[in-house]
């Protein structure tokens, strides 16, 4: 059959709404960059025009125009050994958003995504379709699949009169002031492109939501919203990090065994607990500072783009400042801590390091039965109170920027212990904070709680263990973790759960 007519066919089998969201997670705002092929012209016309005309004129033409010039490119598209191009992302985009909405166009040459994907290094289990979707748009999807076309025109009114915004700005005019996005489709365009203008107009991101949250803040409530659903219920999904389906993220695993008990289980009970999160994870075992640097140029690939968050054990000896390499070699805390944030395949994702080892060798000793486990609770300080509001700095949008970005933001640090203290273990199962920490994490209670949450939990459940060292002292004492945060969302755990069987079966 004729290629253009097989793309007419194809084009006319998807539904409006489909197609408003195929072009939304194919004209993705993040594209990594530089990459060949792509010269940062901005893409004003190709992401925002086709969704202003479609909500003007209550037609899809242009769209459909966009997405066969794709499929076109794509079929004409010659697959470069070793070089990663602006095409080759956009392939791989294209094909998972079609997967994900199941429209995979059936003359769409899948070999050519397989030869992409080993351009990209993935291993079997990086060639799941899911984890090309990105996560952030995933969650704009459910937002907007929230709100009735009400909802979204009264967005659309609350932005027209941002006038230093919306000034000069040629779209806009197309759309006009009076929306009418009732007719199948218009709704998911007119919200799509309010997220990718504000996106192309710095005002957010896959972190920064403020300025989207507000527009939804000012909807009326009982015309806006769904049923089931509320304007606190959508504004709170985006107060979390996007890591929506699988895999959750990519997990680093690197444990000292030389000279430490246990070590073995460590590992075992990290890669369980990773993998039943959803994780796909790599081991380093007996890291040296050399192991190290080339992890991190490992991690610095494309293919790391992908992934929705990160995640690092390390697990040794240590003092107050330095943690000790397999080779009997020290590396400084703080570097290791430092470096890797900075990855830039990670900014703007989640990133929880779980450090795993003594800072000292002081310990909370007991000394007789009289000591038990105590309890504190902090006071929280309203400030909703219009009266205290009032004398609150008015915040304008012109001393606001989302730009540039300090590389420790959100992260998240999990001690296993405190300054100067002993991280404990036990002879045969290693940590005994890595024990109680995956235990936690595999309860289904743990499902969809925030990682912080869990690890107060944790921070509770190993102050009540208590301890002995096993010199001839045998000293009880106690242990107490804790983490350093520098999260601007919060995240979550999945709340789906991974058997080993599922995710060696998960789809292509």
């Amino acid at each position: 059959m004729d290629e253009v007519i097989q793309v007419t066919q194809w084009l006319s089998s998807i539904t409006p709404r489909k197609k408003a969201k195929l072009f939304f997670f194919t004209t993705h705002a993040d594209a990594p960059s530089p990459m060949v092929g792509s010269n940062d012209v901005d893409t004003h016309e190709e992401t925002q025009l086709p969704l202003a005309t479609t909500v003007a004129l209550h037609n899809f033409k242009n769209i459909d125009e966009f997405l066969k010039k794709k499929v076109n490119t794509f079929s004409c598209y010659n697959v470069i050994e070793n070089e990663i191009t602006k095409t080759d992302y956009e392939y791989l985009r294209f094909y998972s958003a079609c997967k994900y909405l199941d429209v995979v166009p059936p003359f769409l040459d899948l070999e050519k995504i397989s030869a992409i994907q080993n351009k990209f290094e993935m291993t079997d289990e990086e060639r799941d379709y899911r984890l090309l979707l990105d996560s952030a748009d995933l969650v704009l999807e459910k937002v907007c699949d929230s709100l009735k076309p009400a909802g979204v025109s009264q967005m659309w009114t609350a932005l027209r009169k941002d006038r230093n915004l919306i000034r000069g700005v040629e779209t806009i005019d197309i759309i006009g002031f009076f929306v009418d996005p009732n007719p199948t489709g218009i709704k998911e365009c007119l919200f799509f492109f309010i997220v990718r203008f504000l996106q192309k107009a710095d005002k957010i991101n896959r972190v920064n939501t403020n300025r989207l949250e507000r527009l939804i803040a000012q909807c009326d409530e009982s015309s806006s919203c769904e049923e089931g659903k509320t304007i606190d219920f959508i504004i709170d999904s985006l107060r979390f990090y996007p890591t929506e389906l699988y895999p959750f993220g990519f997990c680093l695993i690197m444990c000292v065994i030389e000279g430490r008990d246990g070590a073995m289980q460590e590992i075992e009970k990290t890669m369980e607990i990773s993998r039943h999160l959803g994780m796909i994870t790599h081991t380093e075992k007996n890291p040296t500072k050399e192991t190290i640097e080339l992890v991190k140029k490992e991690l610095m690939k494309p293919k790391y783009q992908f992934y929705s968050s990160f995640t690092c054990w390390f697990m040794s000896h240590g003092d107050s400042n330095s943690m000790v390499l397999a080779d009997g070699e020290t590396i400084e805390r703080e570097w290791f801590l430092t470096s890797f944030p900075d990855i830039s395949t990670f900014q703007l994702k989640p990133k929880v390091f779980f450090m795993v080892s003594c800072r000292g060798a002081n310990k909370f000793s007991l000394k007789g039965d009289e000591f038990e486990g105590q309890s504190a609770t902090c006071d929280y300080y309203d400030i909703g109170s219009a009266l205290i509001r009032n004398r609150m700095l008015d915040i304008t949008d012109s001393v606001r920027d989302i730009s540039y970005v300090q590389p420790m933001m959100d992260t998240l640090v999990a001690y296993s212990t405190i300054l100067d203290h002993l991280s404990g273990r036990a002879n045969t199962h290693g940590s005994i904070y890595v024990d109680r920490a995956c235990v936690l994490m595999s309860e289904d209670i743990s499902r969809g709680r925030s990682l912080t949450e869990i690890l107060e939990h944790l921070s509770q459940d190993l102050h009540e263990i208590l301890q002995e060292t096993m010199d001839e002292d045998r000293i009880v004492y106690k242990q107490a973790c804790h983490y350093d945060s520098f999260f601007r969302k919060t995240l979550k755990l999945p709340y789906t759960r991974h058997p080993k069987e599922d995710v060696h079966s998960a789809p292509q």
